[in-house]
């Protein structure tokens, strides 16, 4: 598969500050490369530098086949750009947003009415088109603005942080958007502080910490990272806990832990099958009471937390120089 971004190395320092340190990014063509970190850590400033709107001190990185640095103007040609917060023209109405810009990117007045009407019809706007901006919701304002981005069809879209301050209804709509455009051949780099905004769309991921990627694979590969699968015991009993850590520490992979209530205990397990049936043995045969046995597989939290030893930042903006 062609490769449609790829940076090697890329470095940026702010006086004092690394802003990056020696990035490695490679996207393929049609497919989704989610980038994950807490605020600062570099996401915005790698996406920056691919969209060619900064300067990088080291390194080098291409999109769509051309030099970022050297071939500027070849690479904006096949990007689409769309940043936390929408930015359209509230005063004038969606379809004359789009018109707008399908001129100035010189699509022609036929083009970009054409253009525009297609895009209003893919991002469900038809109904609003005729609206001034300003009178449309969060979820209406983020879907002309992705329309926006894609008004000269690029190849490449960067999307950071797309669905910041949606409610969760529409940012499923902009998910199924962005989705189909993928489905369409379209490159996405995206970057998000939603957890299952990135296991919902990407690909792969790469863990951003310090202006370095921390670590990357699939969801279901950074997941595996964190450990297997856990097995979640709930006691009818609470004074029966210490003798249900005993007896599971001889079939657990590592120490049994219990939860805040103080009934519920994490085991780890390395075979599956094996060790929920030994676990629910070795309870048996101490007559320990369970009242839910459950598996619990570890999440893109879990990952994330593991690695930057951040909580999830849910909708906040990400703030970097």
């Amino acid at each position: 598969m062609e490769i449609a971004i790829q940076a090697e190395g890329l470095g940026k320092r702010y006086g004092d500050h690394q802003a990056l340190s020696g990035v490695n990014l490679e996207v393929r063509s049609g497919t989704v490369l989610g980038l994950l970190g807490p605020n600062g850590a570099g996401k915005t400033t790698t996406v920056r530098i691919l969209a060619t709107l900064l300067d990088h001190d080291q390194g080098h990185a291409r999109v769509a086949g051309f030099d970022v640095a050297r071939d500027q103007l070849e690479v904006r040609r096949r990007i689409g750009l769309a940043g936390q917060y929408a930015a359209v023209d509230e005063l004038l109405t969606g379809r004359e947003n789009l018109t707008m810009l399908g001129k100035l990117l010189k699509l022609g007045k036929r083009g970009a009415v054409a253009r525009t009407e297609e895009l209003l019809a893919a991002f469900e706007l038809e109904s609003a088109a005729d609206r001034p901006a300003g009178t449309y919701s969060g979820g209406m304002r983020r879907r002309l603005d992705l329309a926006a981005s894609l008004i000269s069809s690029p190849t490449v879209l960067f999307l950071d942080e797309p669905t910041t301050g949606l409610d969760p209804s529409s940012r499923m709509v902009l998910w199924q958007m962005v989705r189909q455009q993928v489905a369409q051949g379209v490159t996405v780099l995206l970057t998000t502080q939603y957890l299952e905004e990135a296991d919902f769309l990407a690909n792969r991921i790469v863990v951003f910490g310090s202006g370095q990627a921390l670590a990357e694979g699939t969801p279901d590969e950074l997941k595996y990272k964190v450990g297997g699968e856990w097995l979640e015991i709930l006691l009818a009993n609470p004074q029966a806990v210490p003798h249900a850590l005993s007896a599971l520490a001889r079939v657990a992979m590592a120490a049994p832990v219990v939860d805040d209530t103080g009934r519920r205990i994490h085991v780890q397990l390395n075979n599956r099958m094996n060790a929920i049936a030994a676990s629910a043995a070795a309870l048996e045969a101490i007559g320990v009471e369970v009242v839910e046995f459950a598996m619990r597989r570890p999440t893109l939290d879990d990952v994330f937390f593991q690695l930057t030893g951040a909580k999830t930042g849910g909708s906040t903006a990400e703030e970097e120089r």
